[in-house]
This record gives structure tokens, sequence and C-alpha cells, in this order.
């Protein structure tokens, strides 16, 4: 048995084919998938989808990257939400700088960012400091609105972290003991990797562990303990060898799952069980 604890079944992708993409799941032994909001309407829909179907449960919050569209209460509607026993946590959210608005202009000049090396800052250069300023504060105060309701909801929080490290550790640790976290997609280094296990937090692995390019992921996923970590699809993201540069779907688990098994020297059937507990045990499951 394993479960898909990062998937986005609201998303069109699946639209035209919703029932197979899920009997293809149950054939590959994925008995359950966590479906992830990404905004009030994706939460909603990934609720709806949690309450249709008994295989999914949804986790409901707001991604960094919707900060400006999200509006001045993103609360009041995710309290309401989290009311329902198919809600599982809150998430995703966190810190993405990967967008910030001097990484544009940066691409565009094909320099680094804010190279001061032959002259100085640009007015553009600097007013997209201005902005990343502003842009990382909105982000920062989304993500401790949304920790504070999993503290008040005795929810744990499923964490999005990209291009942010140390800023996302520096808020997610004075709620150490209140809350635990998952770092969903985790891509870092072992040392990285420790740095949230030695918080009681989890780290999760995607389709990433089998890409040519995945080495050093695939070796963190062979040394974190087995009880400490999750599989995952981050559907329709990221969809594993073989079928990479096509839609990735929650079936595709058993992939990933084979592939950290096989680098463990462990069974599936050992990884799934072990997967499955740490996920049982983290995700707010009804009975």
């Amino acid at each position: 048995m394993l479960i898909d604890t990062h998937a986005h079944l609201d998303y069109p992708d699946f639209a035209a084919d919703f029932d197979d993409v899920l009997r293809r799941a149950t054939e590959a032994g994925v008995t359950r998938i966590i479906t992830i909001g990404t905004s009030i309407e994706s939460s909603r829909r990934a609720l709806e989808l949690a309450e249709k179907y008994p295989n999914i449960f949804a986790v409901i919050g707001v991604h960094p990257t919707y900060v400006e569209e999200s509006g001045d209460d993103v609360i009041t509607p995710l309290r309401e939400l989290a009311k329902s026993s198919r809600i599982a946590a809150i998430g995703e959210t966190g810190l993405d700088y990967h967008h910030l608005p001097s990484r544009g202009v940066a691409r565009e000049r094909k320099t680094q960012v804010f190279s001061r090396a032959l002259q100085g800052e640009t007015e553009e250069e600097i007013e997209a400091e201005i902005h990343d300023g502003a842009e990382k504060a909105k982000q920062a105060s989304l993500f401790e609105q949304q920790l504070d309701l999993a503290v008040e909801l005795g929810l744990n929080v499923v964490i999005h972290q990209r291009d942010a490290w140390d800023d996302t550790l520096e808020i997610i640790k004075p709620y150490t003991g209140k809350l635990r976290s998952v770092f969903h997609c985790f891509g870092g280094t072992l040392e990285q990797a420790n740095d949230v296990l030695d918080l009681d937090y989890l780290v999760s692995f995607t389709g990433i562990v089998t890409f040519k390019n995945g080495v050093s992921v695939r070796e963190v996923a062979a040394k974190v303990p087995l009880w400490k970590f999750m599989v995952e699809t981050d559907c329709p993201y990221l969809a594993p060898v073989p079928f990479r540069g096509k839609r990735c779907e929650p079936s595709h688990t058993r992939i990933v799952a084979e592939t950290i098994a096989a680098a463990r020297g462990v069974t599936v059937e050992e990884l799934a069980e072990a997967t499955t507990e740490t996920a049982e045990k983290f995700f707010r499951f009804p009975g």
C-alpha cells in the first residue's frame, strides 16, 4: 500500500480521464491520494474531490506564488473549509523566491543579480530590488498566517520552498513543537535534510529521484532514515522516468518508491510500509 502524499488532482490536466487516473493508481497499489490546494479556489476544488472519492483527502492552503491574488483574508475561508473531516493538513504554503522581479531583470541582462562589477545598479535593478523586498514580506506574512492557523486547528503543514531555504527555516523554527511540517518535493543536500529532521519535521521525494540529473537527490533519499520521509508525485508535474516530459499521475508513486527502495537496498514493500505509516501519523485521516 502506497500513499501519494502530494498531488494536484483539481488541475484541468486530469479532467478528461479522472476515473481512469484513479483506476491506474489503485492498480499500482496507491490506495490513498492527498490532493493539495494552491489557492482558496483550488482548495475548495480539492475538498470537493475528497468529499466525492473515499480514497482522496485534501490539504488546503495558499501557495506563495499566489500571494498577489490571494486577497486580504485567506484565513477565514481556510478555517471554514478545515471544518470538514476530509481535510488532512494545511498547505501548501511557504516561500518561493524563484520568480522574484530581480530574477527576471537578471535573466534579461544575462548577468548576475545586481552585479556591480562594471557599473552601478540600473534604475530597473533598483526598482526590482524594492519589489523583491515587498513580495518577500507578503509571502512571509501569508506563510505565518497559515502556520498560525495550523496550530489553532491542530493540523500539520505541507511546505513549499524554492530558492528560499534560510528564510523558510527562520520562519518555521519557532513553530517547532507546536506542529510538524513536511518539506515537499525535497531537492536539497543531506545537510539540509538533517536540518529539517533535527526539528522533527519530514521530507518528501518526487520523481526527481529517477532523473539522470537527480543523482544527488537520490543519494539523499538513500540516506534519510526510513521513517523520516514520504513519497509523492507532485502531479501533474515531475513525471518520473520513463514518463518524463509527459503528464505525471498518482500511479507513478510506485516508480518513485521503487527507485528509492533500490537505492536503499530494501524491498518496495518495506519502503511502502514505512512511508505509509509515516503519512498516517502526519496527516489527519478520519477515524
